[in-house]
């Protein structure tokens, strides 16, 4: 089982699942997923070789979208579901494979196609820091900055920090072993046909107008809509239009 974090309770209205995207974790959603939790029940979850959840050998699409099922099942879904990048990926593979558990699906900046750009330079800038003399989050930052190329990805990476155990919350070396599965995505057949919002930023290219075919192929009852002046990591730059727009599209 994954690890969970509930806000709210179970009311009338479907409950939502969030599903993170590659280094985060179910804490980097907090703030939105209590304020959601004002009409629903709210869960955010630590995806696999993720935060507080179990580290395990592989990490697939098929593995991720089989750890939110069961999720589900011990929640009594269905959910709505909405997943961020991998998380999004993640959604999009359980809605075709178990659309009893999806009520609708929120993706957020990701579509089901294969990327060619590379995550892994993040993954050797996190084993290169020597975490042996920190005693603070922030002791960290001066060490990974000369590794990363954009300063906004620190104090989020930052956030996987474990300060007491000096060590990162993630399994990198699994992550990088298996970084063919995460940038790419499964043959699947569909279609699923609950009602899909795909949200972007409209200043990220991870949702390109040529992938729409293929979306609507699996997800035919889908609409598109973006964050203005916003990127891929949407939610933290426009965290208060963001949530305008789940809670206009949830309503």
């Amino acid at each position: 089982m994954l690890n969970m974090t509930p806000h709210g309770t179970a009311t009338d209205k479907p409950g939502l699942l969030i599903a993170h995207g590659l280094y985060g974790s179910g804490r980097n959603w907090g703030v939105i997923a209590k304020r959601l939790s004002d009409q629903r029940q709210v869960v955010a979850v630590d995806m696999r070789n993720h935060g507080l959840s179990a580290w395990k050998d592989t990490h697939s699409y098929d593995d991720m979208a089989d750890d939110l099922a069961g999720v589900l099942e011990h929640l009594d879904g269905p959910f709505d579901v909405m997943g961020h990048s991998m998380g999004g990926k993640a959604a999009m593979v359980l809605a075709l494979k178990r659309p009893d558990l999806v009520n609708r699906l929120i993706v957020v900046d990701i579509a089901p196609v294969a990327y060619s750009h590379s995550q892994m330079p993040y993954i050797k800038a996190m084993k290169a820091v020597d975490l042996s003399g920190i005693e603070k989050r922030s002791d960290a930052a001066p060490l990974l900055a000369p590794h990363v190329d954009d300063p906004a990805l620190i104090p989020f990476f930052l956030q996987s920090l474990d300060v007491k155990g000096k060590r990162w919350v993630l399994n990198l070396d699994v992550l990088e072993k298996e970084m063919h599965w995460v940038m790419g995505f499964p043959e699947m057949t569909g279609p699923y046909e609950g009602k899909t919002l795909f949200l972007s930023g409209a200043l990220s290219d991870y949702v390109k107008p040529e992938y729409r075919p293929e979306i609507k192929r699996l997800y035919p009852n889908s609409n598109f809509a973006k964050i203005p002046q916003a990127g891929h990591w949407l939610h933290a730059e426009k965290p208060r239009e963001f949530e305008a727009a789940i809670r206009a599209w949830l309503g």
